[in-house]
């Protein structure tokens, strides 16, 4: 079994760090900045609603809404009891903390007002932001396995992992399987139906198909990882991520209905 000794800084001046995660999350968003603004250039699959430069504008509400959302998420869904008695640590980003279910919900509200501004139907914005968001997931997920944190249960599997902190013996790499699934998996599929399938055509399926295949997977891949320690399971075999991706899957189910309902009145 290969034996987990990343080290999660990739640049240490001493006075100065680099982690990973944040070359992760700054890569991520500059690889799903040109891919989108490649998607809305593509004739044949957007209706050229959006404009390049309006997606370029949205960047910047993006990257708040991930941060403040996915801090914020982790906080209040993950950790509320720790962070009300020490108030300083919610600024400490840089120690750890970010929801995956918080930053989506950053992001649509970030969305929702900028598209408010631009008055852009918001779930034009989303569907392209659906088409790139497995980039950022892949890359993050990459990030958890090198900080060795979202480890995986107990396993004897040739490819499981010591994590030496956690004792000395394999676990399932449940972060690459998360960036399998979540990353290359979802970018796959939910990519083939907004091009090949040209249904970013019509308004707001892609979003609702990646809420609901992200749900699917992650609820997979909770399977195979570690519940986190402070909050264990809910009903003794749902996590977190479990119990937040029913939430979002009957929201992708839901904006169906609603776009179907739609689509009959008109």
């Amino acid at each position: 079994m290969m034996v987990h000794n990343f080290n999660p800084v990739f640049i240490d001046l001493g006075f100065f760090q680099i982690k990973w995660y944040s070359i992760a999350y700054i890569l991520g968003i500059i690889l799903g900045w040109l891919y989108a603004i490649k998607i809305i250039k593509n004739d044949k699959c957007t209706d050229k609603t959006i404009k390049p430069s309006e997606f370029d504008d949205l960047i910047i509400y993006l990257i708040i809404g991930i941060i403040l959302g996915g801090r914020l998420g982790y906080i209040v869904l993950y950790n509320f009891g720790y962070y009300s008695q020490n108030i300083l640590e919610i600024f400490k980003v840089w120690h750890g903390g970010m929801s995956f279910h918080g930053g989506l919900i950053g992001v649509i509200v970030a969305t929702y007002f900028f598209s408010k501004i631009k008055k852009v139907n918001f779930l034009k914005f989303t569907d392209i932001v659906a088409c790139v968001t497995p980039i950022g997931l892949f890359l993050g997920r990459i990030a958890n396995f090198i900080n060795g944190e979202l480890y995986g249960k107990a396993s004897s599997m040739p490819w499981a992992i010591i994590f030496p902190e956690t004792g000395n013996f394999g676990r399932h790499p449940s972060q690459i399987y998360e960036a399998l699934l979540e990353g290359v998996v979802l970018f796959i599929l939910i990519n083939f139906f907004a091009l090949k399938k040209k249904l970013l055509l019509k308004t707001g399926y892609v979003s609702a198909i990646f809420l609901i295949l992200y749900s699917i997977l992650r609820t997979f891949s909770e399977i195979f990882r570690e519940p986190d320690q402070h909050i264990g399971y809910i009903y003794s075999y749902i996590s977190m991520g479990m119990f937040l991706s029913v939430v979002t899957f009957l929201t992708g189910i839901f904006i169906i209905f609603f776009i179907k309902k739609n689509e009959q009145n008109n």
